[in-house]
C-alpha cells in the first residue's frame, strides 16, 4: 500500500500541469474566423489583446471601439483503448475508457480609446488558460478524476507612434486563478483539492513596423507568469483522513509571435503568424501541503521536461460588400508534453486548426461577428509509467458570437 500512495504523489502537479498546457489564443471574433493568425493586421478593438502596437493604425482616432463578445467551446469524448498502471498493486491492467463532454460559455471584452496625437490606450478582459478533463473509469480514475482551472486576465495597453511606419506597445497583465482537482481509488485513496490565487502581474510589449501601404511586420512578446494556487485538500490516504492547507506555483509559459498582414487588394488581408509558447522552461512542478502525511506522501517535486511548443497560423479576411466580410483561418499547432510525462489529465498531441467566420456592419459603427473554429488532434499512442495504449477522437469545437460599437 505505501508503494501505491507513493505511486501517486505526483498526480496533483500532473494535473495542474494540465491547466497551464490548455492554452486559449482565440478571444475575439476575427482571431476565431481565422485561427488565431489574427495578429499584424488586427483592426478592430481586440488589437488591444493582440497586437497593442497596432493600436496606432486604427482609423477613427478620435472613436472609442469596443467589443463584447462570448464563446462556446464544446469538448468531445476522448477515447483510450489500452492498459492504465494500478498504483496500488503495481501493475497494469486493461483500462479501456472515455472522458466526459466538457462545455463551457466564457465572455470576454475589448475596449481601445483615444489619448491624444501619438498615443491610444486599450483594455481587454480575456481567460487565456484553463478548461477540464473528466474520467469516471477506475484505471483513469486514479490519476485524473477530475481537473478544473480558470483563469482571468485584465490587460491594459497602450501605444505610441514614433513615426508614420513605426509604432510601439506595452502593457500590464493582472491574472486571478481558480482550480479543482480530483482522484480517487476505491478504499484506497481519495483526494478533492480546490483553491484560488491572488492577482498576479505580468507584462507585454510590442512593435508594428509598416513596411508599405499594403505590408505590415508585427511581433509581441508576453510575459511568462506563476500564480500560486492556494487553498483546502480533503480526502483520505487508507485509514488516515486528510483536511489540509496546500499551495502550489501553476506556470503559465511566456509567448512570443511574429506576424506579417498583407493586403493585395482593399478587401482582402492575408495573416501569417508564427507562435512560440516557451514551455521548456517548465521542467518540475512542486505541491506543498500543511499536513506533513499529505505532504510527505503527495507534495514530492515532479519532473516534467515539456519543449517550447511552435505554430503556424494563416488567416484570410474578404470584404464580400460594404455589410459583409468572410473570414478563413488554418493553423498547425505542436504539442509541448513528451511521451514519458503525458498523462490522463491531459491527452494531447499536434494536430490541425480551421476556422471561419462573418462580420455585418449594418451601419458604419455596429457591427455583428460570428465565428466557428474546429480543433483534430492525431490519434497518439503513448506507453510510459502511466500508461500503455491509444488515445483516439481527440477534438474541439468552439462558437463565438460578438457584437463591436463605435462612438
Amino acid at each position: 500500500m505505501r508503494k501505491g500512495v507513493l505511486a501517486i504523489a505526483g498526480i496533483f502537479a500532473f494535473s495542474t500541469a494540465f491547466g497551464a498546457a490548455y492554452k486559449i489564443p482565440e478571444q475575439s471574433t476575427r482571431s476565431m474566423g481565422t485561427a488565431a493568425a489574427y495578429f499584424a493586421g488586427a483592426d478592430g478593438a481586440d488589437t488591444a489583446y493582440y497586437n497593442p502596437a497596432g493600436m496606432s493604425w486604427l482609423g477613427d482616432k478620435d472613436k472609442t471601439l469596443t467589443e463584447l463578445g462570448i464563446k462556446y467551446i464544446y469538448l468531445p469524448r476522448i477515447k483510450f483503448t489500452g492498459q492504465a498502471f494500478d498504483p496500488v498493486f503495481s501493475i497494469f491492467t486493461l483500462s479501456n475508457a472515455e472522458t466526459s463532454k466538457e462545455e463551457f460559455v466564457i465572455p470576454y471584452f475589448h475596449m481601445i480609446l483615444p489619448a491624444g496625437e501619438k498615443f491610444r490606450v486599450g483594455f481587454s478582459f480575456v481567460t487565456p488558460y484553463g478548461l477540464s478533463k473528466r474520467w469516471s473509469a477506475q484505471g483513469q480514475k486514479a490519476y485524473a478524476e477530475e481537473f478544473t482551472l480558470k483563469t482571468f486576465e485584465f490587460d491594459t495597453t497602450v501605444s505610441y507612434v514614433l513615426d508614420n511606419r513605426l509604432s510601439l506597445g506595452a502593457g500590464v497583465r493582472a491574472l486571478y486563478a481558480t482550480g479543482q482537482i480530483k482522484y480517487s481509488y476505491n478504499g484506497a485513496y481519495k483526494i478533492d483539492m480546490e483553491g484560488e490565487s491572488g492577482i498576479n502581474f505580468g507584462y507585454l510589449i510590442s512593435a508594428s513596423l509598416k513596411l508599405s501601404d499594403s505590408l505590415n511586420v508585427s511581433t509581441i512578446y508576453r510575459s511568462e507568469i506563476k500564480p500560486e494556487v492556494s487553498g483546502t485538500a480533503t480526502g483520505y490516504l487508507g485509514a488516515y483522513p486528510i483536511s489540509t492547507e496546500g499551495n502550489v506555483k501553476v506556470v503559465l509559459p511566456a509567448e512570443w509571435r511574429l506576424g506579417i498582414a498583407y493586403k493585395p487588394t482593399d478587401k482582402t488581408i492575408i495573416d501569417l503568424t508564427y507562435e512560440i509558447t516557451f514551455w521548456g522552461r517548465y521542467k518540475r512542478l512542486d505541491i506543498n501541503f500543511e499536513d506533513p502525511v499529505a505532504e510527505s506522501n503527495l507534495g514530492k517535486s515532479k519532473p516534467k521536461y515539456w519543449h517550447d511548443s511552435k505554430t503556424i497560423r494563416l488567416g484570410l479576411r474578404h470584404k464580400i460588400n460594404q455589410q459583409f466580410t468572410g473570414m478563413l483561418g488554418i493553423a498547425y499547432d505542436e504539442t509541448p508534453i513528451p511521451q514519458k510525462t503525458l498523462g490522463f489529465e491531459l491527452p494531447d498531441s499536434n494536430g490541425w486548426i480551421f476556422s471561419v467566420g462573418g462580420l455585418w456592419n449594418p451601419n458604419k459603427n455596429l457591427e455583428v461577428c460570428l465565428a466557428y473554429l474546429y480543433v483534430k488532434k492525431f490519434d497518439r499512442y503513448v506507453s510510459n509509467n502511466y500508461m500503455n495504449g491509444n488515445f483516439t477522437d481527440m477534438a474541439a469545437h468552439l462558437v463565438n458570437l460578438s457584437v463591436g460599437y463605435k462612438f
